[in-house]
């Protein structure tokens, strides 16, 4: 028997009490005495748009309260004074003769001596997957409620690493002469076994650390921990989309809550879109508002619920756990007014913290763009984003390095990538760096050709910017596929599993050749470390000649100089013509070895190599 209408009417009335209870309160809690005064909750339970709300608390005031498409929200706008305690308020709901009270924890705020510090060109990026790097706690690689566990044989499923396996490594990590450490996203990914979900960029709760990989204590325990021995943590974030099981999509607050798929199709994934003066409206449709895959719905930030939403969740996440910086995901993808004002509102809260944008660009014009305070161009878009994602440096250190030396070819690509870096408002404050999670291992790239891994890796440590090792890195880890698949490119670390064969963590279960090479990666770690001209010296380049490429990081009293030779024989260099910086050192140094050298009329560089020499007067 069908309801008719009166009875359909009576049960959309229906008060809470009858349908349940409070499902969601997000953020979970907040805290008093922070650097923005603005609190918004949503709230998520039957029935529980009707309903309005009153709070009577000190230093708290309620300025708006909104009821949206799905009567199963209420979000609220709270105005916290910076004379509000610590405490628990009262969130008094009311519809008709129903109440319902929700208390809500204001916490005191922690000591900010060692958190969200930042991270700058004087630092050395560690980025890993968790899933992939050790897994410390194998009572979580199956949980109760999440869609797919462990499955070792298959490399395209999750692996079961997690945030203990990382805890573990500290030392290791530590050791390397490593700063700080990026972690892909860490968000629940509650996803089908088909998908894959264990790279953590299609999150399904935005404030739950996905518990195959621990809770939001133990993340916030590592970051304590590393900061302890004075490193950092970057966050990864995704504001583009989110997955497709999240738990928004089955009960979106709004009809425009999410792009629409049937309107939209799929993203054109062409990232010089918004900062073409000739793109079609078309083009930019399909770039922002489609989705980036079938299982990731693209967020609509033009929401302004869902805007504040992002930002206050991106706030909490750093409140909370202390981090000192965020890697933002497909920064281009989303609306570029809600990301500059993202970006702005975080750096504006937390002065210290600094965030990088993924800008997968191929040209430096396309990549500088998107970075803050960019000079020449008046499009009305105004960015404040500190630091981009250098791919055209990436690209050209791949490209150069495999190609004959020729006019534009070659490692000459390095020099005209350089010589642009005028576009930059700041180029020694972007990320570089040689592969990532989302490319081909450099060593792969580079035809698993020892000597050009080498010459790249000299490269990264004295070029400008902030370097990222992409885990692994420091072995030269590959693969005889140099495809892309999911085992070529984020292979599980040997030696994190239990039931590994052996471990790279340890000397003993190295093998000669990744003890040679590890020896060399931490030997040019630790010796940047200490070399100011490598971290911030101001840059200056000889452009190629004879496939030979120098140049210089100078300070007021020391330098570095970084000779290339891609040439397959080694070559007499002629220093005169380096003359205007050399005149003005009187001791040089080979690096890492310290040994010394006379710079007189040449220098003999070995064939396919890199030759750092450190400066002093």
């Amino acid at each position: 028997m069908k309801p008719n209408l009166c009875t359909l009417l009576a049960i959309a009335l229906l008060p809470i009490a009858a349908w349940g209870k409070i499902e969601r309160v997000e953020p979970p809690f907040w805290w008093t005495d922070m650097p923005v005064s603005t609190l918004q909750i949503q709230i998520y339970a039957p029935n529980i748009g009707p309903f309005r709300a009153e709070i009577d608390y000190p230093g708290v005031r309620l300025t708006k309260q909104l009821s949206v498409d799905s009567r199963n929200y209420l979000f609220l706008y709270l105005e916290i004074g910076p004379e509000t305690k610590p405490g628990t308020l009262q969130i008094n709901l009311t519809y008709q003769d129903s109440q319902v009270k929700i208390p809500y924890e204001l916490k005191q705020r922690e000591d900010n001596s060692d958190r969200h510090q930042g991270f700058d060109s004087s630092d050395l990026v560690y980025l890993m997957m968790p899933d992939r790097f050790a897994n410390g706690n194998i009572e979580n690689d199956e949980i109760e409620g999440l869609m797919e566990g462990v499955d070792r044989s298959d490399p395209t499923k999750r692996q079961g690493g997690d945030l203990k396996g990382i805890s573990d490594h500290l030392d290791y990590i530590d050791d390397l002469g490593m700063t700080a450490i990026w972690f892909t996203p860490t968000f629940e990914n509650n996803s089908p076994p088909d998908y894959g979900g264990y790279h953590g960029y299609a999150a399904t709760d935005l404030y739950q650390v996905d518990r195959r990989l621990g809770t939001n204590e133990e993340y916030k325990q590592l970051v304590d921990d590393v900061h302890q021995r004075g490193m950092k943590v970057i966050m990864d974030m995704i504001h583009n989309h989110i997955g497709l099981d999240h738990w928004w999509m089955s009960d979106l607050p709004t009809n425009d809550w999410v792009h629409d798929v049937e309107k939209y199709g799929y993203t054109n994934f062409r990232g010089p879109i918004p900062s073409d003066p000739y793109a079609s409206q078309a083009d930019k449709d399909r770039l922002i508002k489609g989705w980036f895959v079938p299982y990731m719905p693209d967020l609509n930030q033009r929401n302004e619920l869902l805007a504040d939403y992002l930002i206050q969740n991106t706030i909490w996440w750093i409140e909370y756990s202390g981090i000192d910086g965020i890697r933002m995901d497909t920064y281009l993808y989303p609306y570029p007014d809600y990301m500059a004002r993202w970006a702005k509102e975080i750096t504006d809260a937390y002065p210290n913290f600094n965030i990088v944008g993924e800008a997968w660009v191929e040209t430096v014009a396309q990549e500088a763009y998107w970075q803050k305070d960019l000079p020449g161009i008046d499009d009305g878009y105004q960015s404040h984003l500190p630091s981009v994602t250098d791919f055209p440096y990436c690209f050209a250190v791949r490209n150069g390095l495999m190609e004959e030396f020729g006019w534009e070819t070659g490692i000459t690509r390095l020099y005209y990538l350089f010589s642009q870096d005028a576009l930059y408002s700041d180029p020694n404050h972007n990320i570089i760096f040689l592969d990532n999670h989302d490319m081909g291992r450099i060593y792969e790239q580079l035809g698993r050709d020892e000597d050009l891994f080498k010459i790249a890796y000299q490269i990264l440590l004295t070029s400008r910017g902030i370097p990222v090792v992409y885990y692994g890195t420091e072995l030269m880890m590959g693969h005889e596929d140099r495809g892309g698949d999911d085992e070529a490119w984020r292979q599980t670390m040997p030696g994190g599993w239990p039931d590994d064969e052996r471990s790279v963590f340890t000397e003993k279960g190295r093998t000669a050749k990744e003890k040679e090479i590890l020896a060399f990666t931490h030997s040019l770690n630790h010796w940047r470390a200490t070399c100011e001209a490598a971290q911030s010296g101001s840059f200056l380049h000889f452009a190629p000649e004879d496939g030979i490429y120098v140049y210089f990081r100078v300070l007021e009293n020391e330098a570095i100089m970084t000779v290339v030779n891609s040439n397959d024989e080694s070559k007499a260099l002629t220093l005169s013509r380096f003359e205007e910086v050399l005149k003005t050192f009187s001791q040089a140094k080979r690096v890492p070895t310290s040994e010394e050298l006379e710079l007189k009329s040449e220098l003999q560089i070995d064939a396919r190599s890199a030759l750092i020499i450190e400066l002093n007067r």
